[in-house]
């Protein structure tokens, strides 16, 4: 049914319901399964410097990707773990799901983005909307 899964991932507690629920998928399917985080450009109006801000970027990145791993190493699936850059995490998400030919995306209904995206996710919305392939909301 599906073939390649993408799976999203912010490093939250929620995310990883969502990371955790489309590994089992993909396992259960024989899909295979590309995970991707989403890190976002400095801020011009950031207090830290851009090298500081690259540097926690990329360790919160290599976190969320390395849970994501692991979740899926301890129930046998292997996964290709990418880090998108982009000012819209929507759109980098759905860019990667597209030029990978991903058949399913996998995401949960928000992660730790900020106040404005506590109702659904405007990140998780704009994929629904934004999407050619299927996307599977996890709460």
């Amino acid at each position: 049914m599906y073939t390649h899964i993408l799976i999203t991932t912010d490093g939250s507690e929620l995310a990883q319901k969502g990371v955790d629920h489309g590994l089992t998928l993909a396992k259960n399917l024989g899909s295979k399964v590309t995970v991707i985080t989403v890190t976002e450009p400095y801020p011009l109006n950031s207090p830290a410097t851009m090298a500081s801000w690259s540097d926690a970027q990329q360790k919160h990145a290599d976190a969320a990707l390395s849970l994501a791993k692991k979740a899926a190493s301890r129930i046998g699936v292997s996964v290709e773990p990418v880090q998108a850059f982009g000012e819209s995490p929507a759109e980098a998400i759905v860019e990667t799901a597209a030029e990978r030919g991903c058949d399913l995306i996998v995401m949960a209904s928000h992660g730790r983005r900020g106040v404005s995206r506590l109702l659904l996710g405007s990140q998780t919305a704009e994929v629904v909307h934004y999407s050619k392939a299927p996307v599977l909301v996890v709460r």
